[in-house]
C-alpha cells in the first residue's frame, strides 16, 4: 500500500479495534494463574504528543499505535511509522495545525500525535522483585504522587538515569500514566516500565527483603548523606506525596531516610526536582 498523507478513516477500523480490545481482555483473563497479575487502565485511548513520545512508543510497542496525525514538517520524520501503519491498514494523516490541536486536545502537541491503546500495568510479585534485585536493577517507588506532570517529569529523569521501572500504588490520589504525564515524560513512560500495586507498604518491604537499599526521601529529619557507601546493593528510591510526603508505614519500611539540605529560605523542592537530585546522587554518580 503506497503512502498517502491524506489517508482517510477506514470504516472497519473501529470494529477491528474493538475486537482487538476484547481479545486482549480475554487473553488477560486467561492469565489468571500466571505469577504476575495485570491491571488495565480504564482509559479507552491515549493521545501521545511529540516526536520523542511517539517514537518511544513505536520502538516499544508499534502495534499499540492505532492512528497517527502529523504536520507537514514532520512527514519525513514519521515516514517509517506510516509505512508500518499502512501495512496494518491503520490511519495516518497529514493535517493542518488547527486540526492537530483538536486531535491532541492541547496546543502542546509537538507536531505529531499518536492515538494508542491504554497502558497495561502489571502487579509485582515477590518473584518479580527477587528477579529485579538479582539483576541489580534500580526502582523508583512513588508513594501517592498526585500530579501527572510530576509523574511524567520523574519518568523522564528515571529513563535518563537508566532506572528500570517505576512502582505506583493503586490509589485514588496517585497519578497514572495519563496523556499529560506522557506529554511531560517525552517518551520516558515507554522507556521505564510502570508497575502498580495495591499494597505499597508490602511491596516496599518485599523490595527490602530482596536486598534493595530502600532510600526514602524526607522533607525533614533524614540524613544529608545520600550515599553512605552501600554501593553493592541495588537501589530503590521512594518519593512521597507532594503535600504530605511519605506515609508513616512506608517511611518506616525504608532502609534509611535522606533529606536534601537547602539554604533554609524555602522548605522543600518540587518532588520531581528532588527526585532528579537524588537519582543523580544515588545512580548517576554511581554509574560514573
Amino acid at each position: 500500500m503506497a503512502h498517502n498523507p491524506r489517508l482517510g478513516f477506514h470504516p472497519s477500523l473501529a470494529a477491528r479495534a474493538a475486537a482487538a480490545r476484547e481479545k486482549a481482555k480475554a487473553g488477560l483473563a486467561a492469565q489468571g494463574n500466571q505469577p504476575a497479575a495485570v491491571v488495565r487502565e480504564e482509559t479507552k485511548e491515549l493521545r501521545l504528543c511529540g516526536l520523542a513520545a511517539v517514537q518511544a512508543r513505536f520502538a516499544r510497542d508499534p502495534a499499540s499505535i492505532q492512528r497517527l496525525f502529523y504536520e507537514a514538517a514532520m512527514g519525513q520524520r514519521v515516514g517509517g511509522i506510516c509505512k508500518v501503519l499502512a501495512v496494518a491498514k491503520k490511519v495516518y494523516r497529514q493535517v493542518e495545525a488547527p486540526e492537530l490541536e483538536k486531535v491532541a486536545g492541547s496546543l502542546h502537541h509537538g507536531g505529531v500525535v499518536a492515538v494508542v491503546t491504554p497502558e497495561v500495568l502489571r502487579v509485582p510479585t515477590a518473584t518479580d522483585i527477587r528477579e529485579w534485585a538479582k539483576r541489580g536493577e534500580s526502582v523508583l517507588v512513588l508513594d501517592r504522587i498526585g500530579n501527572a506532570h510530576n509523574l511524567g517529569a520523574l519518568a523522564r529523569t528515571a529513563a535518563f538515569f537508566g532506572v528500570a521501572r517505576i512502582v505506583i500504588p493503586d490509589h485514588a490520589n496517585a497519578a497514572k500514566p495519563t496523556e499529560s504525564a506522557h506529554r511531560v515524560a517525552e517518551g520516558g513512560l515507554d522507556v521505564v516500565e510502570v508497575w502498580q500495586t495495591r499494597d505499597l507498604v508490602g511491596c516496599v518491604r518485599e523490595l527490602g527483603a530482596a536486598g534493595y537499599d530502600m532510600v526514602g526521601a524526607a522533607t525533614r529529619g533524614g540524613r544529608p548523606e545520600v550515599v553512605p557507601g552501600a554501593l553493592r546493593k541495588p537501589v530503590a528510591l521512594v518519593l512521597g506525596n507532594e503535600e504530605h510526603g511519605l506515609t508513616p508505614l512506608v517511611a518506616s519500611s525504608c532502609s534509611r531516610l535522606v533529606t536534601i539540605p537547602g539554604g533554609g529560605k524555602i522548605e522543600s523542592l518540587n518532588v520531581s526536582v528532588a527526585g532528579a537530585v537524588l537519582m543523580w546522587e544515588l545512580l548517576g554518580r554511581r554509574a560514573g
